[in-house]
């Protein structure tokens, strides 16, 4: 279907169902954050914590880059409707999980309908306007959709878990869907820039791909649980890397790659992967460990914990409009991932000062700069891997950055886990060690961050320790500092990979938006 020329009207309606799509997504993963703490503590699962994220990530990273190639391939609209109905479906399905395990599974399945929301509408953009200096200035609805559903997200999330239970925060999905599905069907067009030539899929690329993300994620979840001294965690790392090396060697060698073989040969395209890695890594310490650091270790409610997270989410979206605003003004556009680089570095780091003393505006200018900081990032290594990809390429090149930044993410699940539960164990073991009397049920309560979070366990430990002489308050005290500091040791992990970030993007290529594509 050749692309013409549409009206402003025709234009703005298809960008109001695209946003409608943005907004789906973002109350999703804002809700969904807040609630978490609580859905452990109910459903008794601190052990599969890091899932919840996890298996979103899983199905969100195998099907990015699908997704990305089929609508470059048909069309993007088709691939929208379906995910808003697989996304909604699963949204259900989470609200009505009855244990943590059923809950990861509806995640998995939600996290594939969320990857081809989240790749295919933002590849819409550069269909509806190809000219590189437009496209900019109607970005700003989609960061704007983004904001609005932020600013609420974290708080509602709060709310809605106090007032109605976590179960309530996946139902929010269903009336934006409701309104999404027909605004998409009637005003986005079905662009397909393939329409002649070679249009098959290599599916034997995306199950190796596949097998990739998955031995990663369990790799990542083996070292958390065992450390790297037990064999299995290691072993899993190993294939992963095999399955990814094969992954890379098949798409030079298959007649349809899901990825073009010749963007794993380009330079720019490889900084730009690296940078998507190293951005999802701190973007998953700060927007998955956040909520437990407020609420498990600074004891704040889940609506309190809401409030507070606001800035973190809502300012990457006025960084986004900032950085819309500034990149046609600026003579080095590829400049302004640093700034947002070294506007990460800073803030993690001031992060870690945090305490449950700490003045809450403190706490909310601290996140708020965080957020900030990301604003100046996502949208521009979008941009650019489209500049690097090409125009028959937007879909697939672009979806590259969502994938890396999501093995970033899944890479955070690991290596942040094992640097939180190590401190807090290793603290927690000398806080039982100094007690008059040791207690095996007690030892087995504090054994886990859960109890910071579960107030039924917490009423078992202060029964026990009423019998036994020992002071519970100031044992879940002293535990919640441990939780704190084995959670700052996180962001101390995301201001390293900020560090090791502005080196790459200091080597990036010249972009020019106000050149056409």
């Amino acid at each position: 279907m050749e692309q013409t020329a549409r009206s402003f009207r025709a234009s703005l309606a298809a960008m109001i169902g695209i946003c409608l799509v943005i907004i789906l997504i973002a109350l999703d993963s804002t809700v969904v954050g807040t609630a978490m703490p609580r859905i452990v503590g109910e459903l008794r699962g601190y052990d599969l914590y890091p899932w919840i994220a996890s298996a979103y990530l899983m199905g969100s990273a195998v099907t990015i880059p699908i997704a990305g190639r089929l609508g470059d391939l048909y069309g993007r609209k088709p691939f929208v409707l379906a995910a808003i109905i697989l996304f909604t479906a699963t949204s259900a399905a989470c609200g009505f999980a009855s244990s943590m395990m059923q809950l990861v599974i509806a995640r998995g399945l939600q996290g594939v309908g969320g990857g081809m929301l989240i790749r295919v509408a933002f590849a819409c953009v550069p269909d509806l306007f190809p000219d590189r200096a437009q496209r900019v200035r109607w970005q700003v609805m989609l960061s704007a959709s983004f904001g609005i559903a932020s600013a609420f997200g974290p708080s509602l999330g709060g709310w809605l878990t106090e007032h109605f239970g976590w179960r309530s925060v996946f139902t929010i999905n269903l009336p934006v869907a409701a309104l999404a599905l027909p605004a998409v069907w009637r005003f986005l067009p079905w662009i397909v820039h393939h329409e002649e030539g070679e249009r098959s899929i290599d599916w034997l690329g995306a199950l190796l791909l596949a097998a990739a993300v998955v031995m990663l994620l369990l790799g990542s979840e083996a070292i958390q649980q065992h450390g790297v001294t037990h064999m299995q965690g290691p072993l899993l790392m190993l294939a992963a890397i095999a399955c990814g090396a094969f992954f890379v060697w098949h798409q030079h060698h298959s007649a349809a790659p899901i990825i073009p073989p010749e963007l794993f040969a380009n330079r720019d395209a490889l900084k730009l992967m690296a940078l998507g890695v190293l951005t999802g890594l701190s973007m998953f310490v700060l927007v998955f460990y956040s909520p437990l650091l407020l609420q498990g270790g600074f004891g704040a409610s889940p609506k309190e914990a809401g409030f507070l997270m606001t800035p973190l989410l809502v300012c990457v979206t006025v960084g986004s409009i900032i950085n819309g605003r500034l990149l046609p003004r600026v003579p080095r556009a590829e400049r302004v991932i640093a700034w947002g680089q070294v506007g990460t570095l800073v803030s993690c780091l001031l992060l870690t000062l945090l305490d449950a003393d700490s003045p809450r505006w403190q706490v909310l200018l601290q996140f708020g700069l965080c957020g900030l900081s990301l604003g100046f990032q996502l949208p521009n290594l979008t941009l650019q891997m489209m500049a690097v990809a090409g125009k028959r390429n937007f879909g697939v090149g672009s979806a590259l950055v969502q994938t890396t930044r999501m093995l970033g993410s899944m890479l955070g699940v690991g290596i942040a886990g094992v640097l939180v539960n190590a401190r807090y164990a290793w603290d927690v073991e000398r806080l039982l060690a100094d007690l008059p009397v040791r207690s095996e049920v007690v030892d087995a309560l504090m054994s886990s961050p859960q109890i910071l979070i579960r107030v039924a366990d917490q009423a078992q430990l202060a029964s026990l320790a009423s019998g036994l002489g020992i002071d519970s308050v100031t044992l879940l005290a002293q535990a919640r500092h441990a939780l704190v500091q084995g959670v700052h040791n996180g962001f101390i992990l995301s201001a390293v990979m900020a560090a090791v970030s502005l080196v790459i993007s200091l080597r990036l290529p010249r972009y020019e938006i106000a050149k056409r594509s």
